[in-house]
């Protein structure tokens, strides 16, 4: 009453004390007909009043969703949910399309995003709900309505050298090509997209060995008989001017038994084992003084039945030659193979006189050239000159602590799983 009496007052009325006195009286009438008409009519307190303790508790967790944005446009069709949730103590996250379809799709393993099963449509509606379940059972919420790009029209196109269901050996790197360079500043958003899954449990690590190619190696060669499955989620992911990711890529290998070829230019011997066991011995020439083969680790690139090596371009007249190969391996980029040579058998195993090659007997070349296959690690020992990194799959080569250097995230080991502990799967890096 004080405010509306100072009101009249302010106004100079000269019958303020009239109208105060049936301004009163109205106020007590309504007052006595609410007191009257809000009651639950059994004496109680009025129903439309409630006490705080009678108010439901707010849940103790909550959520809320940081990209993309409610209300976004042109949302790239990679895109993840990313949130926080606090004082949760279990976390989902549901996307629909606007038909209500839902997306699939799982939590990070740090449990602050969401990534779809694959790349978003192009020029599509979704809504993302993230649920925060906290230890007082009540759920809180976050929803985000976005809305995707339309399709971009110019696409990196990315592809594996493994194809499915392919059986390659225990030093086979996975390697995946760009058709355009990654710049630097987008090489993690890449690299965070990409999963292996091993089985066993294996740890590993991406290695980037130029701007358009990437590959995988585990610390130690893979393990006889793995299965391993690598993912690369870049459809639609931004790749730097304008350039967006074609599609996503998904490749399933097998790994085969442990083969592995160890030559020592001492002995002039290739020892051969298969899951840890010597298998067999074969007497080697390898490359003269003048044109010496490669120390190091090399990898089985190819295997050619029959071909021909042409040399004249590159050792020129005097030295190069043109002849007609069985049971060739390649080992490098610069011609170094394991091949039957018969016309060197004589000096098989004492004298070294080939041109770089590790050079078998033709029935040794063909025994090799059965039992070995593409990824198969050979070890040369003991020569002229080293083996330069990048001359061939040159992965094993490098120390593994060199290997880490080459990766575009922050290398996290694996204490909890060791080679040869777990037959579960692993899954490598974690976003």
């Amino acid at each position: 009453m004080r405010a509306v009496h100072n009101q009249l007052i302010r106004r100079g009325d000269d019958r303020r004390d009239g109208r105060r006195r049936g301004f009163a009286a109205a106020v007590l009438a309504v007052t006595l007909a609410l007191a009257s008409g809000c009651t639950d009519g059994g004496g109680g307190k009025p129903a439309g009043w409630q006490n705080g303790a009678d108010q439901p508790a707010a849940p103790k967790a909550a959520a809320a969703i940081v990209e993309p944005r409610a209300d976004a446009k042109d949302v790239p069709a990679s895109t993840g949910i990313t949130f926080t949730a606090t004082e949760a103590e279990e976390t989902s996250v549901e996307l629909k399309d606007s038909a209500g379809a839902a997306v699939e799709g799982e939590l990070a393993a740090d449990g602050k995003s969401w990534l779809p099963a694959g790349a978003l449509k192009y020029g599509e509606t979704y809504t993302a709900t993230v649920t925060a379940t906290g230890d007082d059972g009540k759920p809180a919420t976050a929803t985000s309505t976005f809305t995707t790009m339309a399709k971009p029209g110019k696409q990196v196109r990315i592809s594996s050298f493994l194809g499915d269901d392919q059986v390659v050996g225990i030093g086979m790197p996975l390697i995946v090509k760009f058709s355009r360079a990654i710049p630097e500043d987008y090489r993690d958003d890449v690299q965070s997209r990409m999963t292996v899954t091993s089985s066993p449990a294996q740890e590993g690590i991406w290695h980037w060995v130029s701007p358009t190619e990437i590959r995988y190696r585990p610390k130690e060669f893979w393990r006889a008989d793995s299965e391993v499955t690598y993912r690369v989620q870049a459809g639609g992911l931004p790749l730097g001017d304008g350039w967006y990711g074609r599609a996503d890529l998904s490749v399933g290998i097998k790994i085969g038994p442990a083969v592995v070829m160890t030559v020592d230019n001492k002995t002039k011997r290739m020892t051969v084992t298969k899951n840890g066991s010597v298998i067999k011995t074969i007497p080697v020439s390898l490359g003269k003084k003048s044109t010496p083969s490669s120390s190091g680790t090399m990898v089985v690139i190819e295997k050619l039945r029959k071909t021909v090596f042409d040399t004249f371009e590159e050792l020129g007249p005097e030295e190069g030659y043109r002849t007609k190969i069985d049971y060739a391996q390649r080992l490098t980029w610069g011609g170094e193979f394991i091949h039957a040579a018969p016309w060197s058998e004589g000096q098989q195993g004492r004298v070294n006189v080939s041109h770089g090659c590790v050079n078998v007997s033709m029935a040794n070349g063909a025994w090799l050239f059965a039992n070995t296959r593409v990824g198969d690690p050979i070890t040369v020992k003991g020569t002229e000159r080293r083996l330069q990194n990048g001359n061939g799959w040159t992965d094993w080569n490098m120390s593994w602590e060199q290997y880490v250097k080459g990766s575009a995230l922050p290398y996290e080991p694996q204490s909890d799983v060791a080679p040869g502990e777990s037959g579960e799967p692993t899954v490598t890096p974690t976003s």
